[in-house]
């Protein structure tokens, strides 16, 4: 006979999991913001320099700073 499955208990498994990288993503991304000196900037500037690159549909903007962050990721793993 196969045994019985507890969906609650993997429901609520799913769900710490969903939290916690939730919470790691949140971190993660206040750190990007101190390490790039973004941490100067009011929330306001923050979030309106956030949306317009959001918004950005052109692919060589987007590859310029794709480029831009690469290098300073390598630069900063080198330190």
């Amino acid at each position: 006979m196969r045994k019985l499955r507890d969906f609650d208990s993997e429901l609520k498994a799913l769900d710490d999991r969903a939290r916690g990288l939730k919470t790691r993503k949140v971190r993660q991304l206040g750190e990007l913001v101190i390490a790039t000196g973004a941490d100067t900037l009011s929330a306001d500037e923050l979030a309106g320099a956030l949306i317009v690159l959001a918004e950005t549909k052109e692919a060589g903007k987007k590859e310029a700073w794709a480029k831009r962050g690469a290098a300073f990721f390598h630069s900063r793993s080198r330190r």
